[in-house]
């Protein structure tokens, strides 16, 4: 029985797939920061000149 979950523990120390479910979802999160930072930069922005023309008006 010792050596059947030693084997399997072996096995499960040599699967990379966890890993890489890891690193896609990092990349994920930080492609989604980027893109509320961008957003929130230009919405901002927008706001700003939208001010401004409703202050000329």
């Amino acid at each position: 029985m010792f050596e059947t979950m030693l084997i399997h523990l072996k096995a499960l120390a040599r699967d990379n797939k966890g890993a890489t479910a890891i690193e896609y979802g990092m990349i994920a999160a930080l492609i989604a920061a980027i893109i509320i930072g961008v957003i929130t930069t230009i919405g901002t922005d927008l706001l700003a000149k939208f001010n401004t023309i409703a202050d000329g008006i």
